[in-house]
């Protein structure tokens, strides 16, 4: 329990930093590192409740930068694509989950390069896609971080207020996911997070704002996101191949 605790701390530090730096990562680090600690479902779920906390912290940093006209566009669609993402949550077995979160999340980091060849889309359509797709993705992984890139580049929105608006976004997607995995019996399907390692998550969020503010003013975003990639990489690859372990394991005879 102490290396999880050193973990989760650890994670929540550098995630809620980088968050603060370039507008997103809590989701992008914590979401590998808490599946392969303790187990897909509950990893992802105290992955929401983290996000929830930052989320708080970090829109009340950023308010004066927020484009609420760009949030009531995604908001509103979040919960439709939240609820088909919880369902599968509770109906897919450990080992398949594990699979199905680490190739996401490899698949988004290796899709991010490529965004910036996507054409212009009205910010209303391209609004409700990645409410849908982003409200899908946290609820299933924990991460919506490709989905609002995406939506970012397809409307040419600009770094400063894109990233401050994301904040109330990921608050309310996390708190979607939440509810409707509780609601679907999704957060059920598996041991829930230990209250030790969940009172460390939510602890280190303030410190990891701090820490955050002090690191935006000195750190170019780029390295951040660098040091993210590194952990996701890592993170992600070992939870896919120990979830193909499983999948392969359970179909031997």
């Amino acid at each position: 329990m102490e290396l999880a605790l050193v973990v989760v701390i650890g994670a929540v530090v550098l995630g809620v930093t980088l968050q603060r730096t370039s507008g997103m990562g809590t989701g992008l680090v914590l979401s590998p590192t808490l599946v392969l600690a303790i187990g897909p479902v509950a990893g992802v779920l105290l992955t929401n409740m983290t996000t929830v906390v930052s989320a708080i912290f970090l829109t009340v940093a950023v308010r004066a930068d927020i484009d609420w006209g760009r949030y009531a566009r995604v908001a509103p669609a979040i919960v439709l694509g939240s609820v088909p993402a919880a369902l599968l949550v509770h109906r897919t077995a450990s080992g398949w989950l594990e699979v199905i979160i680490g190739a996401t999340l490899l698949l988004s980091l290796a899709a991010t390069p490529l965004l910036h060849r996507l054409t212009e889309v009205p910010p209303r359509r391209a609004g409700l896609v990645a409410g849908l797709l982003g409200g899908f993705l946290n609820t299933a992984v924990g991460v919506a971080a490709a989905a609002m890139l995406a939506y970012a580049q397809v409307t040419r929105w600009e770094q400063k207020p894109f990233a401050a608006t994301l904040q109330p976004i990921f608050l309310a997607m996390g708190v979607t996911s939440v509810v409707t995995k509780l609601l679907v019996g999704g957060a059920g399907a598996a041991q829930p997070p230990p209250w030790p390692l969940i009172l460390a998550a939510v602890g280190s969020v303030p410190l990891g704002v701090l820490v955050g503010g002090a690191v935006a003013r000195r750190v170019p975003a780029r390295a951040a996101r660098w040091a993210a990639v590194v952990v996701v990489v890592l993170g992600s690859t070992a939870t896919l191949v120990r979830g193909l372990g499983q999948v392969l394991g359970a179909s031997v005879p």
